[in-house]
């Protein structure tokens, strides 16, 4: 049985974890406000801008001449998955359903004989990806969003994407991060962000005439389209994590309460046997004396 000491020092563990979880969740609560307003702020340029390409594209759609970045190169043989995480743990289940979600399609994607290459974004995701898909990994960004995702951030991700695709590294480039939907709902998600996908409609559905032509802002619109929705991501990612951190944060508060109040217990009552057995041994020796 353990000893009173051995009790009060899990206790006085226990109640400094308590604390510092208790911290973190307020830390996460604060940030988690202003990251979930960046990333609902974000959602309607980004929609809009997929709105806006979506039209121009139609006009393209089966003819010869589109740009490349929605043309795509003819073949899809080749994949890039660009797998978004966060570079901390503490936070649930967040990064480990993104690798899970990576895995699968990694999986998926080599079952149908495709070659696959990897392109992380966040420490976790490379840490984890490159104990079994180290040869895959092509290059990693672990510096991003310490303090706050900025939009350069994104763009250097976005670049990254479309030299290699200039190069003709890869064919299609999928995006797989989580979608922010509550604090208690993170839904991991995938898009096709390499070529661009082009409606299914043949044509847009109301006519524009576009100044300078079609092509030509389809080709400064395409890679800034890309920025913009790695960015959007990245936002959806902050907000996903510190969801998730403040949720699990607030549940280990909770379970080390528990056990403090397990621990207290099991120390009186530990505390009141101790006592009992000296008071009968008291009495003992006195009645044999």
């Amino acid at each position: 049985m353990p000893s009173l000491k051995d009790f009060r020092v899990r206790i006085a563990s226990v109640q400094s974890t308590k604390k510092i979880t208790s911290a973190m969740k307020m830390v996460a609560a604060s940030k988690l406000r202003r990251a979930q307003e960046a990333a609902e702020a974000a959602r309607p340029y980004a929609e809009r801008m997929e709105k806006m390409l979506g039209n121009l594209a139609g006009s393209f759609k089966g003819q010869a001449g589109a740009p490349k970045m929605m043309a795509g190169t003819g073949k899809d043989d080749v994949h890039l998955l660009l797998v978004m995480t966060a570079n901390r743990g503490l936070c649930g289940g967040f990064n480990s359903n993104i690798i899970r979600m990576a895995r699968t399609t990694i999986r998926e994607l080599r079952d149908q004989g495709k070659t696959v290459k990897v392109l992380c974004v966040g420490r976790r995701g490379r840490d984890n990806l490159r104990r079994d898909y180290c040869d895959l990994i092509v290059d990693s960004f672990t510096e991003f969003g310490r303090k706050t995702v900025a939009l350069v951030e994104a763009a250097q991700v976005a670049t990254k994407v479309t030299d290699m695709f200039e190069a003709g590294q890869f064919d299609v480039c999928t995006m797989i991060y989580s979608r922010f939907k509550s604090a208690m709902t993170q839904i991991p998600s995938r898009q096709q962000i390499v070529p661009f996908p082009a409606p299914a409609s043949a044509a847009p559905s109301v006519p524009y005439d576009y100044e300078p032509s079609d092509k030509e802002i389809l080709q400064d619109l395409l890679p800034r389209n890309l920025a913009i929705q790695v960015f959007r991501s990245m936002l959806e990612n902050a907000a996903s994590f510190y969801g998730a951190q403040m949720t699990a944060m607030d549940s280990a508060t909770r379970n080390a309460g528990d056990m403090i109040r397990n621990l207290t217990l099991r120390y009186n009552r530990t505390r009141q046997a101790m006592i009992t057995k000296e008071l009968i041994e008291i009495i003992s020796g006195a009645e044999a004396v």
